[in-house]
């Protein structure tokens, strides 16, 4: 067998290369790029361009000299750009080839490549500068470390070689934005009208600044922006430091250079000479007045009045539907508390009603919504942060289908004149207009657009004879055109918007009229073309900002007005103001009185010789790229000793591929002798993995009751294969085959001695969940989840093969974040009850007192807390379970910048199960074979999160469980801290 174990995986891991292979990749001297082939070679020449051009200049700035090649992965596997770095183990760029959604200017408009690059490059220099005392542990260590739940020990070692990864998000990303920024000549989100906006309305509303330590454990999760807010602080905050202390000062705290401390607030306190909180403090104090002075300035002329259609801020909100008939307003939703979905507003009352889930919102936009009036249905994208799906729901019935699947189509608009729906594709970093006939299951080509430029927000006019878009060209310049729809080939320029993004613009139903809103004054106000006069005019003079007009009547528009909770609807007149304030924004401040900045403008990337970047592409092979990435010392636990010995990491550039090897010594001379060595293997490779041991060990095994370690040597191969990848819709089947040796307890089962010492095993799963939760859950809150399994045991040449099914089911409550779940789970084994190969093994919470698996255990069918670990057993069993979540209680400011609490959670359950349903009643512990059991509970857990240097993620539980069989009673208390 185990022969047979590795013929199979040598013959699979050593010849499925070649179906992997469909990445080519780019190196120069300072990048490997990796794209998906000849779709994306037209990309490639400028993106190497951009990289090099951001290197060379922040490179010179921060006095940066790279060590290592960063690696860039190209992508076009979701619908709207995004990106991502690390410079933990290798540098690497993760970034998306589509266009990016320009929503309310929360994102620059400039060429995309180069931003992008200008931002992620901030981020690599940052993380990856060293001094020389870096440069020691990293040469010690064999490279940058990356934490490892396996060997804790690693999240100190990643300290020392790396000690500015360690940092909280608005950290990093404040940074990247204000470079990004001023990079591209001020054009970006540190001289941006939504961030004003923001803080300005924060001031207006009297809402609540988070403090340093609030912003990480709790604006990012409760406020209905969520990880934005990380964004909008730190840009805010770092723009304020270089406005009071100048833009040299602010560089110092980043960088990473001889004299500079570790960790990045004490970093902090070494430049500024205060506390870091103490700053934030006066920042808060200063914006305040800032914003003030803002709103002063606004006031100056009459600001538009506004009635409010809604007693509470609804989140992020998509485009909105009218329905004169019935006086509603249909519009998509996203706030805390709720999952995201389309719904109907009263604007009698202001009612809220569901009509219908959106699966894979988006922030900001929810959705991209179409309205048919004749047919009273709603047209909607779902997985809008992937490839987007086409969607219908009939708004009477709340009933929706899907139309096409991944058909990337966005900004809908429905042509009334002969029912087709209209949209725009976004395909290899190209924008596409088409148009989709009636039944809605396949698009036609109407035109697409050269890379760079964008359309985005179209429209139709009520005859069906014009079509209007937003659109932006490559240099970042924003205008609304028209096309006529019989000739789509061309468009003509209504009104030039220079750089500021002409939103959401809409024909009025007589089709004389469009309105929209642009920051064209500062402020996003409202906006209305004049067909007629061809001539536009501004409609209101807010403080905040208001935004995706509706006409309602010839005197009435409907708009959404920002708020610090989300947007309100709200109604306002038709009426031209007087005047039109306008506001000062930080960012010109900035470069009035620090004039340095001016000189940061990055030239253009079309100045980088291409061909002196050598660029020559292959395909990529990840076994071929396998490099070691780290080596340090480890301690893990051997049955109840210490082993002591050294662990290897290797990896290809993005992570396909790796290794870990780890050789160990337990050094107690009460250990037979052939049982002190011990080795580790563990090889993936795309779906597959290997894994080999030999007395195994584990780090969490010095901690605690249960033990993971084992005598004996092991071999498994393991492939997993994506049925379904829909999310959070999935389908995974897995299949393990597994042979040991020299056994001493059951592989499973630590308490269960093993009749024999070799074993064989296979193991077939069938995994399926659709689960979902809200903005501001800390756990799942409704769905369903199920998991088939069929397995196999092979051991003194007898089979014992079972079958057993576990089924989750959850709703959530009226309370925000509190749900109910029913679990169950039911097995059966073919086997003879009186051998332990055949039977199931149940008992315990499981928890170690420190531990890395889920600390949720007890919902493992395996776990029945307030008996002892594998305390009874059966060839079949029974299991049910009630739980509640409890909503979750969040703390503001629990401890400091490098440990705080970030929430609590407690959730309370109650199970009853029953074992060997044929066999007579009995209550003897195990290894009493074949008698019933039944046994029931009641319990409760409570968990604390709690968060180290900022990235480093615990959980620090407490339990406690009763459980009952007849007259009998037990107890059982858990304590155990998670790590990672």
């Amino acid at each position: 067998m185990t022969k047979q174990c590795c013929r199979l995986f040598l013959l699979l891991f050593f010849n499925l290369s070649a179906l992997y292979g469909q990445f080519s990749i780019v190196s120069t001297e300072h990048m490997n790029l990796l794209y998906l082939g000849r779709p994306h070679e037209y990309i490639v020449p400028h993106l190497a361009r951009c990289f090099t051009n951001s290197l060379e200049f922040e490179g010179q700035l921060f006095n940066y000299r790279p060590s290592e090649k960063t690696t860039v992965y190209l992508q076009d596997f979701s619908d709207y750009g995004n990106a991502g770095a690390t410079a933990v183990p290798m540098n690497f760029i993760r970034m998306d080839l589509a266009p990016s959604d320009y929503v309310y200017e929360t994102i620059p408009a400039n060429e995309r490549m180069n931003w992008v690059m200008n931002h992620e490059m901030v981020h690599i220099i940052t993380s990856d500068q060293k001094t020389a005392g870096d440069h020691f542990y990293r040469s010690a260590f064999l490279g940058k470390v990356q934490d490892s739940a396996e060997d804790p020990i690693s999240l100190f070692y990643a300290y020392l070689t790396n000690p500015r990864r360690l940092t909280p998000r608005w950290y990093t990303e404040g940074i990247a934005v204000f470079m990004e920024t001023w990079l591209a000549g001020g054009l970006g989100r540190a001289q941006g009208a939504y961030d004003e906006m923001v803080f300005r309305s924060m001031v207006r509303d009297q809402t609540r600044f988070y403090n340093v330590v609030g912003l990480e454990s709790e604006g990012t999760a409760i406020d209905f922006q969520v990880g934005a807010n990380s964004y909008l602080y730190g840009t805010r905050f770092v723009s304020y430091l270089s406005y009071q202390y100048g833009p040299k000062k602010l560089l110092q705290w980043y960088m990473r250079e001889p004299g500079s401390k570790r960790y990045f607030a004490t970093q902090f306190k070494h430049v500024y000479g205060s506390e870091l909180s103490t700053e934030w403090a006066r920042w808060v104090e200063w914006e305040h007045r800032w914003q003030q002075a803002n709103l002063d300035s606004i006031r100056r002329h009459p600001t538009t009045r506004y009635r409010p259609i809604s007693d509470r801020a609804l989140g992020s909100v998509s485009r909105g539907y009218y329905n004169a008939a019935d006086h509603k307003l249909y519009t998509a939703v996203l706030y805390p508390g709720q999952v995201a979905h389309i719904a109907s507003i009263d604007l009698t009352n202001g009612k809220l009603e569901k009509i219908c889930e959106v699966k894979g919102p988006m922030l900001y936009t929810v959705t991209s919504l179409a309205y048919d009036p004749s047919s009273h249905m709603l047209f909607f994208t779902s997985d809008n942060s992937r490839w987007r799906d086409l969607n219908v729901v009939d708004i009477n019935t709340g009933q929706s289908r899907r139309l096409i699947k991944d058909a990337r189509i966005g900004d809908l608009a429905f042509n009334n004149a002969d029912s087709s729906l209209w949209g725009v594709r976004h395909f290899n970093g190209i924008s596409t207009l088409v148009r989709i006939p009636f039944p809605y299951r396949e698009w036609n080509q109407i035109r697409s657009f050269p890379y760079g430029r964008d359309i985005f927000d179209i429209d139709i006019s009520p005859d069906g004879a014009l079509l209007t878009a937003s659109m932006v060209e490559i240099s970042g310049h924003q205008k609304l055109i028209k096309m006529v729809t019989a000739q789509a080939d061309t468009f003509q320029l209504l009104f030039d918007f220079e750089n500021s993004l002409p939103q959401s613009f809409v024909f009025s139903p007589d089709g004389k009229y469009l309105y929209g809103s642009s920051y064209y004054s500062g402020v996003s106000n409202i906006y209305r073309y004049n067909w007629d006069k061809q001539d536009m005019e501004v409609l209101s003079n807010t403080e905040s900002g208001f935004f995706r007009p509706v006409p309602i009547s010839d005197d009435s528009l409907l708009v959404m007005r920002y708020t610090g909770q989300g947007f309100v609807p709200s109604m306002i007149a038709c009426q031209v103001p007087d005047r039109v304030s306008a506001i000062t924004f930080l960012g010109t401040e900035i470069s009035k009185k620090h004039p340095l900045v001016r000189e940061w403008v990055l030239g253009s990337p079309a100045r980088i010789n291409v061909d002196s970047l050598t660029l020559s592409s292959k395909p990529y092979h990840s076994l071929h790229h396998l490099k070691l990435t780290s080596a340090y010392p480890i301690i893990q636990g051997y049955k109840n000793d210490a082993a002591i010995g050294y662990r290897t990491n290797f990896s290809d550039l993005i992570g396909a591929a790796g290794m870990q090897l780890s050789a160990l010594y337990t050094p107690n001379p009460n250990i037979p002798e052939n049982e002190r060595f011990h080795l580790g293997l563990d090889v993936h490779y795309w779906q597959w993995r290997f894994r080999a041991g030999l007395n195994t060990t584990d780090f969490y095994d010095l901690f605690g009751p249960t033990k993971i370690s084992r005598k004996g040597y092991s071999l498994q191969l393991e492939h997993n294969k994506s049925l379904i990848y829909d999310k959070p819709k999935t389908m995974d089947l897995n299949l393990s085959i597994k042979h040991y040796g020299g056994l001493e307890t059951l592989p499973d089962y630590q308490n269960i001695s093993a009749p024999y010492s070799r074993l064989n095993s296979m193991k077939l799963a069938l995994d399926y969940q659709f689960i979902r939760k809200s903005l501001g859950a800390v756990d799942d809150e409704k769905g369903l989840r199920w998991r088939t399994i069929f397995s196999g045991v092979h051991v003194n040449r007898e089979i014992f093969p079972r079958m057993y099914a576990h089924f989750d089911y959850g709703i959530p409550l009226a309370i925000d974040h509190s749900s109910i779940w029913v679990r169950s789970s039911a097995g059966y084994s073919f086997g003879d009850q009186n051998n332990a190969f055949a039977n199931f093994f149940f008992g315990g919470f499981g928890n170690n007192w420190i531990d890395c698996a889920s600390e949720k255990r007890y919902r493992d069918y395996f776990t029945f807390p307030g008996v002892p670990l594998n305390h009874f057993g059966g060839v079949n069993y029974g299991k049910v379970m009630v739980e509640w979540n409890l909503p979750p209680l969040r703390f503001r400011r629990l401890g400091f910048t490098s440990f705080y609490t970030r929430w609590m959670r407690t959730a309370v359950f109650a199970s009853a199960m029953q074992t060997n349903f044929d066999a007579p009643k009995g209550s003897e512990p195990w290894p009493t074979f074949g008698v019933q059991r039944t046994l029931a509970n009641i319990g409760l857990q409570a968990d604390f999160r709690l968060v180290t240097l900022s990235r480093f993620d615990s959980t620090f539980s407490l339990g406690y469980a009763v459980a009952m069989e007849g007259d009998a009673f037990s107890k059982e208390f858990m304590i155990s801290l998670k790590i990672l």
